[in-house]
């Protein structure tokens, strides 16, 4: 079937389209078997994911010479990218656009919306197809669950599709920190992460973070997941529905002290109050799902501590000098992973495997 014929089959509208199980409208997001919009966690198996971070692990190799650095430079330095931030970030947006420079792409953004046409009564459909009229690439974060979704089916269905990448949308997705993580837990645990167990703390009702990467624990096996909370912030019944499905272990607790000891990997999270409708965040009692100092005696000596960033004062500034701490090698290791998945989107990733 011709991919036009299958636009034409699969998404007769836009609200039909974004009805149907996430599995059935992968195929549409693909391109030549690889990924060309990446949107969801679920769009990674374990053949990609170790593939990407092969491809991740050789840039880093090659980017510390000036030979090497070069060679990446330049093998998408004819092309450009759109980063369309409206809603605030620092890593995500820094990490995506140095990610680009790595390969040579020439970058624009857009973080406010107020000076930009929308201002005037542009619609935000609109506005991105202005981006792909001038870009390769649209890299987006947007606070509307589904938008970004929504604007990479637009772009399929377009005369000049632009693939389209989710650097976090709404509360429901964030796959490329997912991959990030997965990435840095892959690379600090001895053995990577099968038969791991792993405790993500916080606001896992809102956290995007630890829901995409909930996802991608389906492509390891014997993990173990711990959800520690707030009663009014516990884990969603869809990630704990897709959890069962896959026959992956969990459980749920308010308490962060015994569940620290069996540990391979503590995740923790800020609380999500820009997700408040009422202020309701004012009403949780958050001091007993931090990570102090004291606390280091109390785990293994081989346990990370992971945090997706920014922080308020779920970690102490101390916890940063134990070896354990490896928030900011998981920051860094943003770039590179998402340097990795940008190549391959581009098809470019076996001249970064085959150079020596």
């Amino acid at each position: 079937m011709k991919r036009t014929e299958m636009m034409t089959e699969v998404s007769p509208n836009w609200d039909q389209f974004y009805r149907q199980d996430i599995n059935a409208k992968i195929p549409f997001f693909c391109r030549e078997d690889r990924i060309y919009d990446c949107l969801f966690s679920q769009q990674f198996d374990r053949h990609l994911l170790d593939r990407l971070f092969g491809v991740a692990d050789k840039m880093r190799r090659l980017a510390q010479t000036k030979a090497g650095a070069d060679f990446l430079a330049s093998l998408l330095s004819h092309k450009r990218a759109m980063l369309y931030f409206v809603q605030p970030s620092t890593r995500t947006f820094l990490s995506f656009q140095n990610a680009c420079h790595i390969l040579g792409f020439k970058t624009s953004e857009i973080r406010d919306t107020s000076i930009s046409s929308e201002i005037k009564g542009e619609t935000p459909e609109d506005s991105v197809r202005t981006f792909s009229s001038y870009v390769d690439l649209i890299i987006m974060r947007h606070p509307v669950p589904g938008f970004v979704e929504k604007t990479a089916w637009v772009m399929n269905r377009a005369k000049r599709p632009v693939p389209v990448i989710n650097g976090g949308s709404g509360k429901d997705q964030h796959p490329t920190q997912a991959l990030l993580d997965v990435y840095t837990l892959n690379s600090c645990l001895k053995g990577g992460v099968e038969g791991k167990t792993i405790v993500m703390v916080g606001d896992l009702k809102r956290g995007r973070t630890v829901r995409s990467l909930s996802y991608l624990m389906k492509n390891y096996k014997g993990v173990r997941l711990v959800f520690v909370s707030p009663p009014q912030l516990r884990m969603e019944k869809d990630i704990l529905d897709f959890l069962s499905r896959h026959l992956i272990p969990y459980r749920e607790t308010d308490d962060l002290g015994p569940v620290m000891r069996e540990a391979d990997a503590i995740y923790m999270t800020r609380i999500q109050d820009e997700h408040d409708t009422a202020g309701e965040s004012k009403k949780v009692d958050y001091s007993r799902f931090c990570f102090r100092q004291k606390d280091l005696k109390a785990i293994k000596d081989t346990c990370i501590i992971m945090h997706p960033l920014p922080r308020r004062d779920e970690i102490e500034l101390s916890v940063d000098e134990d070896d354990r701490a490896v928030y900011w090698r998981q920051e860094r290791n943003g770039m590179w992973v998402r340097a990795a998945l940008i190549a391959h989107i581009f098809s470019v990733e076996d001249q970064i495997l085959k150079r020596s």
